[in-house]
């Protein structure tokens, strides 16, 4: 295993599946870092580990040493900007500081040795310590590493035995600013890290970039203060008299407060450049200003604004309905309805999230509806005892709405389309009598609605109402159909909860459905001689639509259609010559035999009422007119 290709290894201690929750927060976190495996590459139990002595680059402990080593970043970007202002104490109080801190990322250069790398084409980790130090050192990051953490005073006083006060090494301390890209880094991964809110990580990370650039400033202002010629002819020396005598907090504090009054373009005037060299400063600062300032209006509106973005939509959105609703004089109720519903779809719609749910695999969708709703599936009367198959996939194809109080979730007699399960609320069924509205059943959790018509494919018989605000799942008829067509046992199961449910209804619902009786005698699938005389179920006239009157149960049972034994341009007044209604069998031979049995003579040819040729089943619909000739 230790002799293995770097090419061949996978990041195992990095992406290796975990099973606790909070291992599994860790574990998304370090997806921000982009170190993501190879297409085809193995990632668990069975991935083969680093070499001995090298370290994953978002191991834990690795992590930990990073953000310590930011700590001391802050401390070198405070510092060395100080110490070239204020040269008393580089040399003083901070030396010492500075050797300490300078150790630690003295370490780190060390540490990067045994630090593991991802492959930009391949991405995977290279873990060989010869490929991981040749990559190091010849790239641009050792040499600044090394010329950032060199304590260049403390070397000159081991060589030469004396301190230098010169300029030289307050510059030279200058190349720890190149640490600030651990910082850079951090706030990057910090914005994609979602433990984290990326508002506050952002206004961080600019209040950060505002205190440097004031520091930054002040220190190099007070620089060229101390290096001018006169004195008095300074900007801070025109005020306090042997400044550079005074005490280094008190020209830090003017420094700072000239830095931030310019920045913000106060100008009260009492600071102000007294020589060239400050008024060269000054232009360019203020130049500086105004890209920072720019950039910090326009990362502060981007915040503000997309945390409103939703807000100013769903303001557009309802000042468009009321225009509507007034342009097209609609009721005061019809509106309020469509107000209601607006401001509830915007309310959930972080519950929703469909455009999300789109982007997931389809394996993360069905467990997600798995979860959220496969109770509310196996209490609903309809599915009870039907197989484990079918309930997964019911719920995978189930749609979540959201419904506010008052507001018509199904019309009477409207076509229906799917029929609903209630998850939460409240729901009300209705019907309405010489113009007059009365309830027949109150609905809650897990009762079904709209089922009677797709069952039956006619009109809705009643109106459904919420209540309260109510969550509702709903599943196409063409859908349910699909599913359940080739499954015969969750089809009498499915059929034999339903008939149940027809007979267990209310006295007054049964009222308002006349054909109920002969519905349920339709739907007595107990009765093992039904399927036997299926084929016999009825006869038609020419041009009836079914048998009037009385719905069929086409959503579970076969096709229906009307058999004639003539060409379809052949005209006959032969009432004996009448159509004959049907199940439409599996297979065209199956048919042609029916119809032989049906009229007494045999077909070769089935044609639809345009003249057409039927070479497929499949593609007829209930109630279809098929002339065998």
């Amino acid at each position: 295993m230790g002799d293995m290709s770097s090419e061949n290894r996978s990041p195992l201690p990095l992406l290796y599946r975990r099973h606790s929750s909070e291992k599994i927060m860790n574990n998304l976190a370090s997806v921000s870092s982009s170190l993501l495996p190879a297409f085809g590459t193995v990632v668990g139990g069975d991935s083969p580990p680093l070499k001995k002595y090298v370290i994953a680059p978002y191991d834990r402990r690795y992590r930990w040493w990073q953000t310590f080593l930011v700590v001391l970043v802050i401390y070198s970007a405070w510092s060395s900007p100080f110490e070239l202002a204020f040269k008393k104490v580089a040399t003083g109080s901070l030396l010492y500081v500075d050797l300490v801190v300078d150790f630690f990322f003295a370490a780190d250069i060390i540490l990067t040795f045994f630090v593991a790398y991802l492959d930009k084409s391949t991405y995977l980790l290279v873990d060989e310590h010869k490929k991981i130090a040749t990559r190091y050192v010849t790239h641009m990051m050792f040499p600044m590493d090394v010329a950032s953490t060199l304590p260049f005073q403390t070397i000159y006083r081991i060589f030469t035995g004396k301190l230098h006060h010169g300029q030289v090494f307050g510059f030279l301390n200058l190349l720890r600013l190149w640490r600030l890209r651990r910082v850079s880094e951090l706030f990057s991964r910090l914005e994609k890290d979602t433990r984290f809110s990326y508002f506050m990580t952002r206004t961080v990370k600019l209040i950060c970039v505002t205190l440097f650039a004031v520091h930054s400033a002040a220190c190099f202002y007070y620089w060229i203060a101390t290096h001018h010629k006169i004195s008095q002819d300074t900007w801070i020396g025109s005020i306090i008299v042997n400044f550079e005598e005074r005490s280094i907090w008190l020209g830090y504090t003017y420094s700072m407060y000239w830095s931030i009054v310019t920045l913000t373009t106060v100008g009260y005037g009492d600071l102000h450049a007294v020589n060239t060299g400050e008024k060269v400063f000054n232009i360019f600062y203020m130049l500086f200003n105004i890209g920072l300032t720019s950039y910090l209006i326009g990362n502060m509106t981007n915040l503000i604004v997309h945390s409103a973005v939703r807000t100013f939509i769903m303001r557009d959105s309802i000042n468009e309905i009321l225009r509507y609703a007034s342009k097209n004089r609609l009721p005061e109720g019809l509106k309020q309805q469509m107000l209601a519903h607006m401001q509830l779809k915007f309310k959930t719609a972080e519950l929703q999230q469909e455009e999300v749910l789109e982007d997931l695999p389809k394996a993360i969708r069905s467990s997600i509806s798995q979860h959220l709703f496969r109770k509310t599936v196996e209490k609903t009367y309809l599915f009870k005892g039907i197989s484990e198959d079918l309930t997964r996939q019911l719920v995978v194809d189930l749609k979540a709405e959201y419904f506010p109080p008052k507001v018509e979730v199904i019309l009477q007699n409207e076509i229906p389309t799917d029929f609903y399960i209630v998850v939460s609320g409240a729901m009300e069924v209705l019907t309405h009598k010489n113009g007059m509205e009365q309830s027949l059943i109150k609905q809650g959790p897990m009762d079904m609605f709209g089922e009677i018509g797709v069952f039956f494919n006619i009109p809705q018989p009643f109106t459904v109402r919420s209540r309260k605000l109510s969550q509702v799942v709903r599943i196409s008829h063409n859908r349910f159909k699909q599913l359940v067509q080739q499954l015969d046992a969750d089809k009498k199961t499915i059929m034999s909860n339903f008939t149940q449910y027809l007979k267990d209804l209310k006295k007054e619902v049964q009222e308002e459905m006349p054909f109920l009786t002969e519905l349920l005698l339709d739907l007595n699938i107990e009765q093992p001689t039904q399927l036997n005389e299926s084929e016999n179920h009825a006869a038609s006239n020419y041009g009836q639509e079914g048998r009037e009157g009385t719905p069929t149960t086409v959503l579970l049972s076969p096709l229906r259609v009307v058999i004639h034994d003539h060409h379809p341009n052949e005209k006959t007044t032969d009432s004996k010559r009448t159509g004959k209604l049907v199940h439409l069998p599996d297979s065209i031979e199956d048919l042609l035999n029916l119809a032989e049995k049906k009229f007494g003579k045999r077909g070769t040819t089935i044609l639809m009422a345009d003249g057409f040729q039927v070479e497929d089943l499949n593609a007829l619909r209930e109630n279809d007119h098929l002339f065998i000739s």
